[in-house]
């Protein structure tokens, strides 16, 4: 029965997307409760160019990994009526999601844009040499998740498909079962259990994938190689690569989603207002002012 709640639970989340702060290399973008969005950061390739976007459910920055090439990104926004807007770095055609309709929910990897429909399928447009875009086929999606090279679907019986480089096997979810959230970061991939545990399969070289001793999670993020786990009671674990300082989260209460970027991690509160830690060289740690933040589930 337990399980049955949580796919039950999952398929009402398809219809209503909760994504209100994302993270990606050098930004971080936050969904206001009015539908507007505001970002800090970097924004070389335009992608906090945000403030003109209105009726907004859902947002999703484009993550990568830690490297001197690696800083461009564009950023996803989700609009109430099921289309979605881009702005950012489309040297790849990452944004060109204009004639993108019924869409339920977005995910963004590096230079490429993902799209889950209200009928389960999923569309893809950006890179595709790992075959990361390979997503014509798959249904009954109810979540996806896009890490730099490899794309993840959570299916609504709560089993989970993937496509991309699988190099460091983090692609190897097809033995999950009772999964309710995924996520994905460089190299590494994790999943959430309806008995609130989590399992992680990919690259492990800093630690990023030792969440089996986690209980009581009811959300996930993932950063380049840092995972980070929401707990029921409001406080936060993490896990994996800290030299920024990016898994600093012991002393987080009352928090209610968190974001994980390239090398930071962000925390929405009850009162809308957000906290940072980690790497902030291009202000995407400077969110101590913002408030209105809109909750999930509202």
């Amino acid at each position: 029965m337990e399980i049955r709640n949580a796919y039950e639970k999952n398929l009402k989340l398809k219809r209503r997307p909760k994504d209100t702060i994302t993270a990606g290399r050098r930004h971080t973008i936050g969904l206001k409760s009015d539908g507007t969005v505001t970002a800090v950061g970097d924004n070389k390739y335009g992608q906090c160019n945000v403030s003109g976007w209105l009726d907004i459910v859902s947002v999703s920055a484009g993550n990568v990994h830690m490297a001197t090439n690696t800083g461009n990104a564009h950023t996803i926004g989700l609009k109430s009526d099921g289309t979605v807007a881009a702005v950012g770095w489309n040297k790849h055609d990452q944004c060109d999601v204009n004639d993108w309709r019924d869409i339920v929910a977005v995910a963004t990897g590096w230079r490429r844009t993902i799209g889950l429909k209200s009928d389960g399928s999923v569309v893809a447009v950006g890179r595709n040499n790992e075959g990361e875009c390979n997503v014509s086929g798959w249904h009954d999606i109810v979540a996806v998740a896009a890490g730099d090279w490899h794309t993840i679907g959570l299916k609504w019986d709560g089993t989970v498909t993937a496509v991309g480089n699988n190099k460091y096997r983090q692609c190897n979810v097809s033995d999950w079962r009772g999964i309710v959230a995924v996520a994905a970061g460089y190299l590494h991939t994790v999943g959430l259990r309806s008995d609130g545990t989590a399992v992680a399969v990919g690259q492990n070289k800093v630690g990023q994938c030792d969440v089996r001793g986690w209980r009581g999670i009811v959300a996930i993020a993932v950063g380049s190689s840092h995972t980070i786990g929401l707990k029921s009671d409001g406080t936060v674990a993490a896990v994996g690569w800290n030299e920024y300082g990016q898994c600093n989260v012991s002393e987080w209460c009352d928090i209610v989603a968190v974001a994980a970027g390239c090398a930071h991690t962000i925390g929405l509160k009850s009162d809308g207002t957000v906290i940072a830690v980690g790497d902030n060289e291009y202000g995407q740690c400077d969110v101590s002012g913002w408030r209105g933040i809109q909750l999930p589930g509202n």
